[in-house]
């Protein structure tokens, strides 16, 4: 096995967690622009159940909801990154884009660009799957068993 192939998932891992890190930025200095985009969610989503859900607790309770998307990409980006609790970063980032997938998609006109967010499941899938990689702040024993 070459050095490359030892380091991918550390650096896929990586890759994924400046994505996610990219997107809660985008929240850092205020959520108020979610809200025409929580409810424009709610309107156009062809799901039974979920659009009726996006619609009636969703969109008039948007603000918790928001919060919530990017305190989860905040910390899913961090763990990522450092290599902690990778697993269950993984997992919190898969249901994150799986929100994401199941509910911003739709706005999209471009069935192009909505496979963007179908990514974001796979790669997070994908973490899931590899763990944290050789290079890891997770791989250090002083680290305590639940964050590796």
């Amino acid at each position: 096995m070459t050095a490359v192939q030892q380091v991918w998932p550390s650096l896929f891992r990586i890759v994924v967690g400046l994505y996610w890190l990219y997107f809660a930025s985008q929240k850092w200095q205020g959520v108020g622009w979610m809200k025409s985009l929580i409810e424009s969610t709610g309107r156009v989503n062809p799901i039974p159940g979920l659009h009726e859900l996006l619609v009636s607790v969703v969109a008039p309770n948007w603000l918790p909801f928001a919060l919530a998307q990017a305190a989860g990409e905040t910390l899913v980006a961090v763990l990522l990154i450092l290599g902690l609790a990778t697993r269950w970063a993984g997992v919190l980032g898969f249901l994150l884009a799986a929100n994401l997938a199941l509910t911003v998609a739709f706005l999209a006109n471009d069935d192009g660009f909505r496979w963007l967010y179908y990514l974001a499941v796979l790669a997070n899938a994908q973490i899931i799957v590899s763990g944290p990689g050789p290079v890891a702040l997770g791989r250090f024993g002083w680290v305590p068993a639940w964050l590796r």
